[in-house]
């Protein structure tokens, strides 16, 4: 068995004396591990870091073996992230959010997103839009998609402000405001209204998907919300 990807480094773990198991989130063949001979030289470890985009030719005598990487280098993103605190914790919180994934379950449209999160993860003003949006897309592929797209009261699609916590669905400001301490605000960037979400926007966006994925992925599976991630909320609040 043999196949060729793109991808990028979610994780690594030591194997022996100086080899690794990389875990990779790839284009075609979705979150991927493998063994990577040789990991520790001077030519493979700064390749092997988390966020960096990577060529990856899988080998193994059967598909359901763990097999082997060679891996070249592309994009090597964590070069310029990693002296942020602010980047390192998003780095660790998106890769604890694809480790949620099916392993080999192929997601295009998340390894599409991951690339847009990784390329600007060290800006504390872009990348907080771009991680709620990647856990919106998170849910829906774990099956807990949220129904934005129409009011759960009246079946209208404009002005949509909030979302029901029991429903996962939007809600219309008008239907919703008699109740509108217990919705939750829909910021208007995660249905694609277009234009540069503010912090306070953005805030609440990941309260939303934090409220969506504590409640229907992690607690299932007796897992919390990463540490990591308060720092989003964290790197919001000294901007607003």
């Amino acid at each position: 068995m043999e196949w060729t990807d793109t991808g990028y480094v979610i994780g690594v773990r030591r194997h022996g004396e100086s080899s690794a198991i990389l875990e990779a989130m790839t284009r075609s063949h979705g979150r991927h591990l493998g063994l990577v001979r040789g990991a520790r030289s001077r030519a493979l470890q700064p390749v092997l870091q988390p966020g960096n985009a990577v060529q990856l030719v899988w080998r193994a005598r059967i598909d359901g073996h763990l097999g082997y990487f060679a891996v070249e280098g592309l994009t090597l993103y964590a070069g310029h992230f990693l002296s942020s605190r602010f980047a390192l914790f998003a780095m660790s919180h998106v890769a604890a959010l694809v480790r949620l994934l099916p392993e080999r379950d192929p997601h295009p449209g998340l390894h599409q997103a991951l690339g847009e999160i990784v390329d600007v993860i060290a800006d504390a003003g872009l990348a907080p839009a771009l991680i709620a949006r990647f856990e919106l897309e998170i849910l829906s592929e774990l099956g807990f998609g949220l129904d934005l797209g129409r009011c759960a009261a009246t079946g209208s699609e404009e002005d949509l402000a909030y979302v029901s916590p029991k429903t996962g669905r939007a809600v219309s400001r008008g239907a919703g405001e008699p109740w509108r301490d217990r919705l939750l605000p829909l910021p208007a960037f995660l249905r694609g209204v277009e234009g540069i979400p503010g912090p306070a926007d953005v805030a609440d966006a990941l309260r939303l998907t934090q409220y969506f994925l504590e409640r229907d992925v992690l607690a299932p599976r007796g897992l919390v919300m990463p540490e990591g991630r308060h720092a989003l909320i964290e790197a919001l609040s000294t901007r607003s």
